[in-house]
């Protein structure tokens, strides 16, 4: 089965950026569409974010990253990565990717990573 493991998370300050890496293995990320989700404290549910087609196509999960959040794949590294600039207090989460056949199953119930804390001050 797919593996995958996500890094690049840390506590930063509001206005920075980072940028989160998924790496995959066992497996090539190549033929899958991989999502990047995020889980808020207090939160029962992971939120969709952003996710990247195995033909590159990207969906948005939420209009409200749109214009900080950028989502990419460098398959020579069999890694997804996930920018984020002018990080906001709100973005505070665990971020988590994962892959599926295609961006818009409703339900994702292929490979997820263990996730990664990203933790923004004011």
């Amino acid at each position: 089965q797919l593996q995958l493991a996500e890094s690049g998370g840390g506590l930063v300050q509001a206005g920075e950026s980072l940028r989160l890496s998924c790496v995959g293995s066992i497996f090539s990320l190549h033929y899958y569409a991989i999502g990047w989700f995020r889980q808020v404290p207090g939160k029962e549910e992971r939120e969709g974010i952003l996710c990247i087609g195995s033909d590159d196509e990207i969906t948005y999960f939420q209009d409200s990253v749109k214009g900080r959040f950028t989502i990419s794949r460098d398959n020579s590294k069999n890694t997804a990565y996930l920018q984020i600039n002018n990080l906001k207090p709100e973005d505070t989460g665990i971020y988590v990717c994962a892959a599926e056949g295609v961006c818009g199953k409703p339900r994702w119930e292929g490979s997820w990573g263990r996730g990664t804390q990203v933790t923004v001050s004011s």
